[in-house]
């Protein structure tokens, strides 16, 4: 165990020569889990079309398994964090990823449209507990500064997972069989769960650790008992939290974006198969480009506020200024198909670009809960926005997606349904920046042990 930090670097946050650099070992640790995450969940996005053949679903089927998903993420996502919270980042984000691949072996087991439903339920409830745990064990293990690039490096896991899903999924389908899909995939949480009780511990228990290292990491660090490496800090209510306009800053946040992801995540192959007339494998390169493009803007979304900060812009500017850029880079998606008229590319291309952009929004906006709370509550508070966003998918689905699509499919103009949807997502991101400078101008440091400022 390390002793407390006494000795602080020369100049404030400058790394010590040779410190050494295990904080990324744990990144790289999270960037896989988070890669696990999404891989599992993208699969039954890629056997769709198996899956309505054999159990003859149209629109609304599929989006009801969607939704139920959605539903049980969001209830999950609330009781997540406040776990996570309470067990701490090593055991929770086990306990998580254990579960979740249960689940997501599970699929190989049902064999009704119901079935699905339920398995997805149970992998929406267990796989929320990757973001409360990645975002908190990314505040134990990293300074301020460096808080937004390594949110986006672990968060580009996510590209990556939708990247193998249509290189590998397809091809497992069409040699073994669906079932096998969901095996083999799933199969993949317990090698990351041996690597993370092997490599994984709290900085202040870590004996792999430098002291240079550990002194770098609590430079900015306002927690004795996190110096400290005691974890008995006052636990913090919901009620409280969400007595603070700063929760209320990442819910909105996470309200009207996270459900444009989902979009993309769960109908882009939909998509090219109904406007393009794709089919099984031939997916596999298009949807690969838009997450790879994604994992890009993942990586430069958290570079570009370190950047800034490094030039000597204050850290909450800097995450203000990056998120409206990146805001406004999702715009063009209203022109995907009208670029698709000219060439299919240039629609992928355009999605891709607004897929990368909200990798990028999401690396500084999962960063704004450790800029503005304490760590004993960065996982509830990640709950508590995660709860947000799956309600916003939840509502978008079945007030959006679940209507509107089967009604156009019906008349045969599907492609009215994508043009509304395209627009939807380039409006969310603009709005939801205003509603956070709104209620959180500065993305003011929250102290739980003062009189709540909420307004």
């Amino acid at each position: 165990m390390l002793p407390t930090a006494s000795v602080k670097p020369t100049f404030p946050g400058a790394p010590a020569a040779g410190m050494g650099r295990y904080r990324w070992t744990i990144c790289a640790l999270i960037f896989f889990a988070t890669t696990v995450n999404y891989l599992d969940r993208a699969v039954i996005s890629l056997l769709k079309p198996y899956l309505e053949k054999i159990f003859g679903w149209n629109a609304g089927d599929y989006a009801n398994i969607e939704i139920a998903f959605k539903v049980a993420y969001s209830v999950g996502m609330l009781g997540a964090g406040r776990i996570i919270d309470k067990l701490g980042t090593k055991i929770g984000y086990a306990l998580a990823t254990f579960l979740w691949s249960l689940a997501a072996i599970g699929h190989a087991l049902v064999s009704s449209t119901l079935g699905f439903s339920v398995a997805r339920a149970a992998l929406g409830v267990t796989e929320a507990g990757n973001f409360p745990a990645a975002i908190k064990a990314t505040a134990e293990w990293f300074p301020q500064k460096e808080r937004a690039l390594a949110t986006g490096i672990f968060n580009s896991g996510s590209n990556v997972g939708a990247i193998l899903a249509p290189l590998t999924v397809p091809f497992i389908a069409e040699k073994l069989g669906w079932q096998w899909a969901f095996i083999i995939t799933g199969a993949l949480g317990f090698v990351w769960l041996i690597l993370w009780f092997i490599y994984y511990e709290v900085p202040a228990r870590q004996a792999r650790l430098s002291q240079a290292e550990f002194d770098y990491i609590t430079y900015d660090e306002d927690e004795p008992a996190a110096l400290a490496g005691t974890e008995q800090q006052p636990k913090v209510s919901w009620f409280k939290l969400l007595t603070y306009r700063q929760t209320y800053a990442f819910v909105f946040g996470k309200f009207l974006t996270d459900p444009i992801w989902w979009f993309y995540l769960f109908w882009l192959p939909d998509f090219l198969s109904k406007q393009y007339g794709l089919t099984g494998t031939d997916i596999a390169l298009p949807v690969a480009l838009v997450y790879m493009l994604s994992s890009v803007g993942s990586v430069g979304g958290g570079w570009i506020p370190l950047r800034l900060i490094k030039s000597g812009m204050a850290p909450f500017r800097a995450r203000q200024l990056s998120m409206l850029l990146i805001a406004f880079c999702v715009l063009p998606i209203v022109f995907a198909q009208r670029l698709g008229q000219v060439n299919m590319w240039l629609a992928v291309l355009v999605i891709g670009l607004a897929a990368a952009a909200h990798q990028a929004w999401s690396a500084n906006i999962f960063t704004t809960v450790s800029d503005m709370f304490p760590k004993r509550a960065v996982g509830s508070v990640t709950g508590i926005g995660g709860m947000a966003g799956g309600l916003g998918g939840i509502l978008l689905s079945a007030l959006v997606q679940k209507r509107m699509f089967v009604y156009y499919e019906s008349i045969g103009q599907l492609d009215h349904a994508y043009y509304i949807m395209f627009w939807i997502c380039g409006g969310a991101y603009l709005l939801a920046w205003v509603l956070m400078q709104a209620f959180a101008p500065r993305l003011e440091k929250v102290n739980l042990d003062a009189a709540p400022a909420a307004s």
